[in-house]
C-alpha cells in the first residue's frame, strides 16, 4: 500500500498535477412500506434539497472567489482521491492475504504501478497546480497519514526531503496533516456534502 501511495505522490511530483472523468454517485434509497386497511403504502425518505441564490455583491468578494475555486477544484479531484483509496486498499488486501514470495510481490507491485501510470498519467497532466495540491490533501484525508511520512517509511528520509522540497516550490507541504477543523474545514464540508449527495446542488448553482 505504501509503495502505491508513493507512486501517486511521485506521479504528482513529476507531472504535478485526474481530469474530471465523472464517477457516478449512488444516492438511491431503499423504499419501505406499511400496510393500512389492507393496502400496501410505500414510504420513502426524500433527501433534503439545498437551494442556493448567490447575490452579485457576494460574487465580488475575495472569500467567494476562493470558495468558487475550491468547489470547482474539489469537483475535479475528489473522485480521484476515492479511486486512489480503493486501489490502495485492494493492493493492501492482496499483499496481506497473499502467500507470494517477496520476488513475486515485487513483480506484482511493479505491474500494478505500470497499470496505474498508464491509467492516470493523462488526466494528471491536465490538472492545475492548485488541483494537484488539493488532491494531495484529499488523499491524505482518505488514508489518514501525510505523504511525507509514507515516502519516508518507504524510500527513506532523503527521498522524503527531496519531494518535500518539490512540493514547497508549488506551495504545498507534504508534512502538514489534514485538519478538518482548521485549514481544511471548508474542504471537509464539501466532502460531507459529497457523501450526503448534496454537493452537486452546490456545484451546479455556481457553474
Amino acid at each position: 500500500m505504501r509503495r502505491i501511495f508513493y507512486f501517486v505522490v511521485l506521479l504528482l511530483g513529476n507531472i504535478f498535477p485526474l481530469s474530471s472523468a465523472l464517477f457516478a454517485q449512488n444516492h438511491g434509497n431503499m423504499m419501505g412500506y406499511r400496510v393500512e386497511g389492507g393496502d400496501t403504502v410505500f414510504v420513502a425518505k426524500i433527501n433534503e434539497i439545498s437551494i442556493y441564490n448567490w447575490k452579485e455583491s457576494t460574487k465580488r468578494s475575495k472569500e467567494w472567489r476562493e470558495y468558487y475555486r475550491l468547489v470547482y477544484n474539489f469537483k475535479k479531484t475528489y473522485p480521484y482521491a476515492l479511486v486512489a483509496k480503493q486501489k490502495l486498499m485492494y493492493v493492501d488486501s492482496i499483499m496481506a492475504n497473499s502467500s507470494m514470495k517477496k520476488a513475486d510481490q515485487e513483480k506484482f507491485m511493479k505491474k500494478f504501478e505500470r497499470d496505474l501510470f498508464s491509467e492516470f498519467e493523462k488526466p494528471l497532466r491536465n490538472m492545475t497546480f492548485s488541483q494537484g495540491r488539493l488532491l494531495l490533501r484529499l488523499i491524505d484525508r482518505e488514508l489518514g497519514q501525510t505523504s511525507f511520512y509514507l515516502i519516508k517509511d518507504y524510500r527513506g528520509g532523503i527521498a522524503a526531503g527531496f519531494w518535500q522540497g518539490i512540493a514547497k516550490i508549488f506551495g504545498a507541504d507534504l508534512k502538514k496533516p489534514y485538519d478538518k477543523f482548521g485549514d481544511d474545514k471548508l474542504t471537509e464540508e464539501l466532502v460531507n456534502m459529497y457523501h450526503r449527495g448534496t454537493f452537486d446542488y452546490l456545484y451546479y448553482s455556481m457553474f
